[in-house]
């Protein structure tokens, strides 16, 4: 198959990256550290297509895309992990700012970008790592869980989307709980999976080409806790 995924040189991108590389698979990568890309072409040569660009630089992310897809010549799976966490208990709009140019408008270009492609092609798989942390809003991170909170909808409205035109676009949305990466702030955190454990569930699903799922699956139970808690006692929390 043809991969590209987006937000590759760290964390659950990486590891995806891995797993598929392992496989019989050409895979384009998409960072903003090019002595990272450089790392992870240099295990897989013949299998990876590196290329550097910022997901907030519009114009910058746009010839990537552009130029990987030509090599390729096809997608048949589009992932999109790029984005950004930061605690934010002080209300800083500085922090809040990049959140929204990373996990908002650079996003939305680029999954608006990658549905063209796929919906040209008449095919492909479109995967979005948004978060739980979505499902409710969050004092200490704001704009983060506002922001995966859009995320979640763009993706739902693009799977309703790609139904209405035929099935032929398949649209994931992958949402993982608290995952052993630098993405992972705070103190007292729980449930904190392993970032391997977590792409394999993430690959098995997209195999499965489901919609949504909720990685690793014990954090499902806690989301539908999570969004069904009345605020008079969310707010406690």
């Amino acid at each position: 198959m043809n991969i590209v995924i987006i937000g590759a040189t760290s964390g659950i991108g990486k590891a995806l990256f891995e797993k598929y590389a392992n496989e019989n698979n050409r895979i384009g990568i998409i960072g903003r550290r090019a002595h990272l890309l450089d790392e992870l072409y240099q295990k897989y040569p013949s299998k990876t297509f590196p290329a550097k660009a910022d997901i907030t630089n519009l114009e910058e992310i746009e010839q990537t895309i552009d130029t990987l897809h030509k090599e390729l010549e096809h997608i048949d799976i589009a992932i999109v992990c790029s984005g950004v966490g930061d605690i934010n208990a002080t209300l800083d709009y500085a922090v809040e700012r990049q959140t929204i140019d990373t996990n908002v408008v650079g996003w939305t270009f680029v999954i608006n970008m990658l549905y063209h492609i796929l919906e040209q092609q008449g095919h492909g798989h479109l995967v979005a790592i948004t978060s739980v942390g979505g499902l409710r809003g969050e004092p200490m991170a704001p704009a983060y869980s506002a922001s995966k909170t859009y995320q979640i909808n763009y993706m739902e409205a693009l799977r309703k989307k790609a139904f209405k035109n035929g099935g032929h676009i398949i649209v994931t949305d992958i949402r993982p709980g608290l995952v052993d990466t630098s993405m992972a702030k705070g103190e007292g955190l729980f449930w904190v999976m392993p970032v391997e454990k977590v792409a394999s569930q993430i690959i098995e699903a997209i195999c499965k080409k489901k919609s949504k799922a909720y990685v690793t699956r014990r954090w499902h139970i806690l989301a539908i806790i999570n969004k069904n808690l009345p605020f008079f006692l969310y707010k406690r929390m």
